[in-house]
């Protein structure tokens, strides 16, 4: 019986017993296991899918990561590095207050609001005007004046006048020359260029004047494309003003990547370097003339003393002194002063005296003092300097006094003098000079040795109108020093000499010499001092049985000695210290001296500075 026989007599659900072959599973027994290997398939695939999904998610958000932290590098990096859009207040920048305010600009400095704009006029502000621009001009605030001294004269302005005078002929302007708003004075550009060796340009937004008056080279550069002016040198730094290619600005200074530069209409700020093409110099020049002050110089060196004469009858007994004072070339005696505060004069000048003089081969320079005489406190002296009447009333009598006793010079010897006052001093010394000149006598100036506290004496002025600058090279120590000291050490009269040099051409410097010195009495932590002429000082020494030694340091004989438990100190003047500062003199190749005085020094002085000015 074949197999399927015996299929068909097997009872339903009977398994086959014994070893059976096996056999291949039918189609439709293969059926579920294929659909689990595609459930398995497909759920693998979604599985990859979603994992791609999170790949790709993680890869966006880790993009979107690197982009926010490189945005906020960039802002971070921006904020530190990049270039700031904030605008510098102006008005701020250059001292604006009020509406009519004319900021100025003097070169490479921005001085502030010192001017204004009055009907559409720029005008400078007198002190603005003096201190940066032109010291010549002269505001006398008492009697409503604006002077300007030339070589001839005064040019004088009243206020809200466009008319003025220059010297004696009467000229007109096109504007008002002057304004006043209270105690301020204001001063038309346009008028202050006619005697001023300079260049302005008016700006608005705000109102500011660019006002040039450096002359010679300077350096400049070109601007390679369009870019800042910045408040200082840093890209965080407020912008002052754009400057466009090509414009050109005037380089002040490096700082590092940046340059300091000035625009043509007045700002001064920094830019990159790299904005700007390579550095040139150009020389700037105008066409201005600079007044002439012509001088009375002599072809000699000079050799001066101080005649110090109190009262008309010392000029009688002067004349014994003067004929033992060998090489002598000029004398100035004491006869000139102020009588009162409106400008009078005082005078004890002899023309007995001038006529020796003259016979004797000697100069008469007149000596002109604000001291002693009716006058004695600096605010005397300024209510006459600071009126401009008063001053002419002083000088015209002084004149007219030097010529009727016929000296050949004034020796101007003011000494009271505040620092206030400087500038009234300064414009008598102006008008002063020019009526000497127009009258043909010399006129000198004494000063102290220059000091930051006297520098409102204006010695380059003093050099440019006086004929001779004096320096009184003495009084190194005083009563109110607060120690001991020379008169006058080599150190004192050296440093004294050179800085004034500095101001000064030496063929007008002279050079004062002391013929006294101090005697110093020291008792515990108190001291005092004595004057003595360079005559007495060998008797001083005998009387206190002391000897002098030389000091190196000074370049003078020194002497000290003790007496009843006080210490005394003197520094001498004799023929070996003077000699020392006349090699000085000498070497510096200045005019001459001038002895503080006549009759105080001993019969050796002379020779000593007769050879080192031949």
């Amino acid at each position: 019986m074949d197999e399927r026989e015996q299929r068909k007599k097997r009872p339903t659900g009977q398994r086959p017993t014994g070893n059976r072959p096996k056999r291949k599973p039918s189609v439709e027994n293969r059926r579920p296991s294929a659909a689990r290997e595609e459930q398995r398939a497909r759920r693998a695939q979604i599985v990859r899918a979603k994992k791609k999904r999170q790949k790709k998610i993680g890869i966006i958000i880790a993009i979107v990561l690197i982009l926010v932290l490189a945005v906020a590098a960039g802002l971070f990096l921006w904020q530190r590095y990049g270039g700031s859009k904030e605008t510098a207040d102006l008005n701020k920048y250059y001292g604006i207050t009020a509406e009519d305010d004319l900021a100025v600009i003097v070169d490479n400095t921005v001085v502030g609001a010192g001017g204004k704009i009055i009907d559409g006029v720029p005008y400078i502000e007198y002190d603005t005007l003096r201190k940066n621009v032109n010291s010549r001009f002269y505001w006398d605030a008492n009697e409503s004046k604006l002077l300007y001294t030339l070589p001839n004269g005064n040019i004088t302005v009243g206020v809200d006048s466009k008319d003025y005078t220059v010297v004696e002929e009467q000229k007109s302007a096109d504007n008002i020359i002057l304004k006043t708003d209270g105690s301020s004075a204001y001063i038309a550009l346009d008028f202050v260029k006619q005697y001023t060796d300079m260049d302005f340009k008016v700006s608005k937004n705000p109102n500011r004047a660019m006002i040039v008056t450096a002359t010679g080279d300077t350096d400049v550069a070109t601007v390679k494309r369009n870019t800042q002016v910045r408040y200082q040198g840093g890209v965080k730094s407020p912008i002052l003003t754009q400057i466009s290619k090509s414009d050109k600005v005037t380089v002040i200074e490096d700082e590092g990547d940046w340059k300091k530069v000035r625009t043509s209409d007045g700002f001064i700020g920094y830019v990159k370097k790299s904005t700007l093409n390579k550095q040139t110099t150009e020389t700037i020049s105008r066409d201005f003339t600079e007044p002439e002050y012509t001088s009375i110089t002599k072809d000699y060196k000079i050799n001066m003393t101080w005649n110090n004469v109190e009262n008309p009858t010392a000029n009688e007994a002067a004349l014994g002194e003067l004929s033992a004072a060998e090489g002598l070339n000029t004398v100035s005696p004491t006869w000139f002063g102020i009588a009162d505060t409106q400008g009078n004069l005082t005078s004890i000048a002899d023309t007995s005296y001038v006529e020796y003089a003259h016979n004797a081969n000697l100069e008469v320079w007149a000596m002109f003092r604000d001291f002693h005489d009716g006058l004695s406190t600096q605010e005397e002296v300024t209510q006459v300097l600071s009126y401009t009447s008063k001053r002419e009333n002083l000088e015209n009598q002084v004149i007219a006094a030097a010529l009727q006793a016929g000296v050949d010079g004034i020796n101007l010897d003011f000494e009271l003098i505040a620092e206030e006052s400087g500038v009234h001093f300064i414009q008598f010394v102006r008008e002063l000079g020019v009526k000497c000149r127009q009258n043909n006598l010399v006129f000198s100036v004494d000063n102290y040795v220059p000091m930051p506290f006297n520098e409102f004496r204006d010695y380059k002025e003093q050099g440019v109108v006086a004929d001779y600058v004096v320096i009184m090279g003495y009084d190194e120590h005083t009563s109110g020093s607060e120690q001991p000291g020379s008169v006058a050490s080599y150190d004192y009269v050296k440093a004294g000499i050179e800085d004034t040099l500095d101001a000064v051409p030496a063929d007008k410097v002279i050079n004062g010499l002391p013929f006294y010195t101090r005697l110093w009495s020291i008792t515990g932590a108190t001291f005092a001092c004595e004057d003595y002429r360079m005559n007495m000082q060998a008797e001083i020494l005998s009387n206190a049985g002391a000897a002098a030694s030389w000091d190196e340091k000074t370049k003078q004989n020194y002497a000290q000695w003790e007496s009843d438990g006080t210490t005394y100190k003197m520094w001498l003047e004799d023929a070996k210290s003077i000699e020392e500062k006349m090699k000085l003199i000498q070497q510096e190749g200045i005019a001459g001296v001038s002895s503080w005085a006549l009759g105080f020094e001993t019969a050796d002085i002379w020779n000593t500075i007769r050879q080192y000015l031949n």
